[in-house]
Order: structure tokens, then sequence, then C-alpha cells
């Protein structure tokens, strides 16, 4: 061999080498990006099964105890149908479109209650993931800007000064979570302002968080020892529950919550940008506190709405994006959807818990939720060295 054919088969060599080492990282990284997508998959379908089955459990369940679920199936339909019948069928023959016992309960209590319950973890889920990203904290749930406290400030005030609609039956069902809203947003502004003012970093926004919500909880305090007389209804708002929800507040949490939970997946790029780092997303080209304070404030109007008509339900804004991360790593992308299918599931099943457990006694499913999220997010700590990603 020519000492030129030795070169040339040296330089081929060489190059085929660089070209696997090139290559290996680059087929092990798509490798990892598959097994996300295909996880992803698994819990996009397992989460979606499983709130069916919640769902079916939970309309079995009547006001006289437990029944088939294909009966509940069958009258669930039947509901609907002589609901949405035209006015003319329902003038010729009237009596035939008059709900059953069963039919009134599924229709007009449990399905109106879990759509809720869907809006509602769905709605938390997003927000804790928005919160955990933007604030930098794993710790971070969607209560940290004291909109909670907000909330049940103005919620426990209205209860326990009687305020009313004049002229309006059933203002209550209104006027409440219209206070709840409009609390927790003025905590929320509130802390913006101090945060902003003191710096704008993530623990300036936690601090301030931290001290809104002891002075509004402060005050609420004040406005429950007023409210005695009324002090029950008044806790179950404060632990949470979905027992007041009707048809005609329903709809007002459903369309809302999940319209920006599902909209916020849209800045998901935008979040992955900013998880790389603040300057790192600047010189992408990303407006690093334009997208902060907007996701801070889209956040913040989800969980008011969250909390508005159900009450103050914790955990599942900070468990779900954790264990979300922890499967799928840290692309919003993958993490967001997720989140709303198992922040729905969970909240589903919660419900359903809150319900039957101590039949027919209602439990709050602010409690429910906490000790299902306490173990779990327990585990997640303990593992976290060695498991969690992103």
């Amino acid at each position: 061999m020519s000492e030129e054919n030795r070169l040339w088969a040296r330089l081929k060599g060489g190059y085929r080498g660089l070209k696997d080492q090139m290559e290996a990282p680059l087929d092990e990284d798509e490798s990892e990006i598959g097994r996300k997508k295909r996880r992803f998959a698994v819990i996009v379908v397992f989460g979606i099964a499983m709130s069916f089955v919640a769902f079916l459990i939970s309309i079995a369940i009547s006001s006289g105890g437990v029944i088939s679920i294909s009966e509940a199936i069958g009258a669930l339909f039947s509901a609907i149908g002589k609901s949405t019948a035209s006015a003319a069928d329902k003038a010729l023959d009237p009596a035939a479109y008059e709900l059953t016992t069963v039919e009134l309960y599924i229709y007009e209590s449990r399905l109106p209650r879990t759509i809720a319950a869907i809006a509602v973890g769905a709605g938390l889920a997003v927000a804790g993931c928005m919160y955990q990203a933007i604030i930098r904290n794993p710790l971070v749930d969607p209560y940290i800007t004291g909109v909670s406290s907000g909330s049940g400030c103005l919620a426990i005030a209205v209860v326990a000064l009687g305020i009313s609609i004049p002229f309006i039956p059933n203002s209550s069902l209104y006027i409440i979570p219209v206070a709840a809203i409009i609390g927790g947003l003025i905590a929320f502004a509130i802390t913006m302002a101090v945060a902003e003012g003191s710096g704008g970093s993530a623990t300036n926004y936690i601090l301030a968080g931290t001290i809104v919500g002891f002075a509004f909880s402060s005050v609420q305090t004040i406005f429950l020892t007023m409210n005695i007389d009324n002090l029950q209804n008044s806790m179950w708002w404060l632990y949470g529950s979905f027992a007041n929800i009707t048809w005609e507040n329903a709809w007002l949490v459903f369309i809302p919550a999940m319209g920006i939970a599902i909209a916020a997946m849209i800045w998901a790029r935008e979040f992955n940008l900013f998880m790389m780092g603040e300057d790192q997303a600047k010189q992408l080209g990303l407006n690093v506190k334009t997208f902060k304070r907007s996701m801070m404030i889209i956040a913040s109007v989800l969980t008011a709405i969250c909390v508005a008509f159900c009450g103050i339900i914790g955990f599942v804004g900070l468990i779900i994006p954790h264990a979300c991360r922890m499967a799928l790593g840290s692309d919003y992308r993958l993490v967001m959807p997720a989140s709303i299918v198992l922040g729905a599931m969970l909240m589903l099943f919660a419900d359903l818990l809150a319900r039957t457990v101590m039949s027919p006694q209602e439990l709050p499913v602010g409690a429910i939720t906490a000790m299902i999220g306490t173990p779990i997010f327990a585990y997640m700590l303990m593992r976290k060295g060695r498991q969690y990603d992103g």
C-alpha cells in the first residue's frame, strides 16, 4: 500500500471514529426523548381511563345508596334526553319528561359536581406548574402568592357580615365566589407590588406572598370569630367542597378554568426557555420580565377561579407537577398536558372519597387531598436525589 493510500485510510478511519462519537449522544438523546414521549402517552391514557372509572363510580352513588353502573349510565342518558327535549315535545306530554328520583339526583347533583371537579383539578395542577417554573422552586404551590388567603378573607367576610344582593334569590351562590375572586386578586396584586418593589427575585415573591398571606389570614380569623353561629359553613369553604355546585355555577367554573389551563400550554416552549435560565432565555429572544409577570397574573387568575366556588383545596397544585416532572423531565410541552389529566383524575377520586368514606356524612375535599398528597409527596422527597429530573 502506498503512502497516499495509508494516509487516506487513516483519514477515513478518523472520520468514522469522529462520526461515531458525534452520533452516539444524539442517538442516546433521541432514545431518551422517545422514552419520555411513550411515558407521556401511558400517563395520559392511564389518567383518562381512571378519570372515566371515577366518573362511573360517582354517578352510581345515589342519594338512596349504590346502584349498578349500567343503571346509572341509563339514567344519565335518559335524564340528558329529557332535559334537552324541545319545549314543544314537553308541552305535549309533560309527565313523560319529568325526571325520576335517580335521574334527578344524577343529572342535577352528580354531573355538575363532576364537571367542576375536573376543571378545578386541572386548573390547580396547571397553576402549580406555572408557579413552580416562574419562581423556580419545586416547593411552591398555587397559593404561594397569598391568593387563597385573600379569597378566604373576603368570602368569610361576606358570610360573617350577611351581605346579599337585593331582589335576587340565592344570591350567595354568586356573591361569595365573586368576593373570593376579588379577594384573591387583591392579595396577588399586593404580593406583586411588594415583590417587584424589593427586586422581583424568586425569593422576594415567596417572602412577599407569605407576608401577605399571614395578613389576610389574621383578618380572616377575625371574621370567623364574628361568625360563630355560621362557623360550619365557613369551615366547609376553607377546606374545600363541591357540595354546593349546581348547573347554575358548574359552567362558571368549568369554562374559564379549563380554558385558561389549556391556553397556558401555548407558552410551553417559553417555559422551556425560562427553565434554562433567565440570562440564556434573554439571549434567545424571550422578554423575561414581561413573560414572568404575565404568567404570574394568569396563574393567579386561574387559582382564584378554582377556589371561588369550591373553596381552598391543597396539595393538587404541589404534587401533580412534581409527579409529572419526575416521569417526563422538565419539558413543559409534556408536563402541562399531563398535569391537566392527572389533576382532574386526582380531584375526581378525592371528591368520590369525600362522599363515600363516612357516608352519609361528607368530608371536606381538601382534607382528602392532603391525606393522599402527604405520603406521596414524602415518597417523592425521599426519591428526589435519584429520580427527580428537572
